[in-house]
């Protein structure tokens, strides 16, 4: 156990994690009176960041009374102290650098406060908004981000599967022989492999695309050519991801990838590849604009003013349709599956509240979310529901999200191991040769 210290809390981290002053171990906590000014506008609302607002601050109720602002409140046993800061002089070297005393600043000035009146500990202040940061350095503040969810290993989404080479040719011969595959204790690597993995196998004379079943114990041969309602995997990466999309066993699947690597395509066409086996299938991602940029006020109900925000769903929609003749099967019983609202497209902001039971469950753009929403989503599942998030960790338009703190890497790096849960990262664009050469070249 290092040295105790103090740490001051920006608005957006509690707006991240309502549950932050938890993870704070033995140290203590000051918050600045302005940050449960700015709570108070969030309050409202049925956003996720409206709820976090509300949450806290019942937690701040539940913890104490007037005491929190007198003399402060024990966290717990083994925790330091909650202190709200309710003196709001600012600082003169704040006032020096910046006048305008916004939000910001007046936390800027709290922490410097707070560091300067005790000196024997050392005071951070912790953000997540990077123009914070930098001002804080600026002044010789100590500053960090608030990193208890994020995820160490970011190499999980630049990677593809492994392949094991000089496997026994034998081996390999008894995968495409048998329909149950083989018992993964006769290949040297079993040790390594975690639960649903996929990988290439190659031998002196042959190679094969395989999955680890842990319901079985056995490595089995995955098909790279099978089709799913008209879409084939283009490369070994589609057919891994078809592989466990298309396992009622696995539960839940992350499929991460750059744009144009088919993620979302190929989770809608599993799907629609196995709709006997389920009451509905959800598609829902969550509103947000490129770039945070409204686009202003929409006339017309509910649907109609999220259409616009959906319609990358609607687009992987048409892609399959097109797969078909209009006046094929395929096609009419895609529009009755919309009409009897058993194929659904929505706003991921409707699903709160809900229970998903017998549902294909399909989250795009799920890099977006944090792992507190993801959380919220997951324990949504029923009984006999699959749930799918598909992403790029890399193209993020939240503001205190990046690669490593959004809900998606958070979701894949804590469920990596279980029996349920299988990760596939798609990294070669099969959208067309000109959006793989913008992905990789822009």
């Amino acid at each position: 156990m290092g040295a105790k210290k103090n740490f001051v809390l920006d608005t957006n981290v509690i707006l991240h994690d309502y549950r932050c002053i938890e993870h704070f171990q033995e140290n203590d906590i000051y918050l600045p009176i302005v940050v449960l000014e700015e709570l108070d506008k969030f309050k409202k609302g049925s956003s996720q960041l409206n709820y976090n607002a509300r949450e806290f601050v019942r937690e701040l109720d539940r913890l104490t009374s007037n005491d929190l602002f007198l003399k402060g409140a024990s966290l717990g046993e083994g925790k330091g102290m909650l202190y709200v800061v309710t003196g709001d002089k600012y600082h003169d070297r704040i006032a020096a650098s910046f006048p305008e005393r916004i939000p910001d600043h007046r936390i800027l000035s709290c922490a410097y406060t707070v560091g300067s009146e005790h000196p024997e500990m050392k005071t951070t202040l912790v953000t997540k908004d990077i123009n914070m940061r930098m001002k804080a350095r600026a002044l010789g503040i100590s500053v960090e981000d608030y990193i208890t969810d994020k995820v160490k290993n970011a190499d999980l989404f630049k990677d593809t599967q492994d392949t094991y080479e000089n496997v026994d040719a034998d081996l390999i011969d008894q995968l495409y022989s048998s329909f149950d595959g083989v018992d993964a204790s006769q290949f040297e690597f079993a040790d390594t492999l975690q639960p649903n993995a996929c990988f290439i196998m190659k031998s002196s004379r042959s190679s094969v695309l395989a999955r680890y079943n842990p319901f079985t114990e056995r490595i089995k041969k995955v098909d790279k050519g099978g089709r799913n309602y008209g879409i084939q995997p283009r490369n070994a990466e589609q057919s891994f991801a078809f592989e466990v999309l298309n396992d009622p066993n696995i539960k839940l699947v992350g499929i991460t990838g750059k744009a144009g690597t088919g993620k979302t395509l190929l989770a809608l066409a599993s799907a629609l590849h196995q709709m006997q086996s389920y009451k509905q299938i959800l598609l829902a991602r969550p509103i947000v604009s490129l770039a945070n940029k409204d686009i202003g006020f929409l006339p017309g109900t509910e649907k109609e003013k999220v259409a616009p925000f959906m319609q990358p769903l609607f687009d992987n929609l048409n892609v399959i349709k097109s797969q078909f003749s209009p006046s094929a099967k395929e096609v009419r019983q895609l529009e009755e599956l919309q009409k009897e609202e058993r194929l659904v497209i929505e706003a991921l902001a409707f699903i709160r509240g809900r229970s998903l039971s017998e549902t294909f469950c399909i989250v795009d753009e799920a890099q977006n979310l944090t792992p507190h929403e993801i959380k919220t989503i997951v324990t949504r599942t029923g009984e006999g529901t699959k749930m799918v998030f598909t992403g790029d960790v890399h193209q993020i338009d939240s503001p205190y999200l990046d690669a490593q703190s959004n809900g998606l890497a958070y979701m894949i790096d804590k469920m990596r191991g279980q029996n349920l849960f299988a990760h596939i990262n798609l990294l070669k664009g099969e959208r067309s040769e000109l959006a793989e050469l913008a992905s990789d070249l822009l």
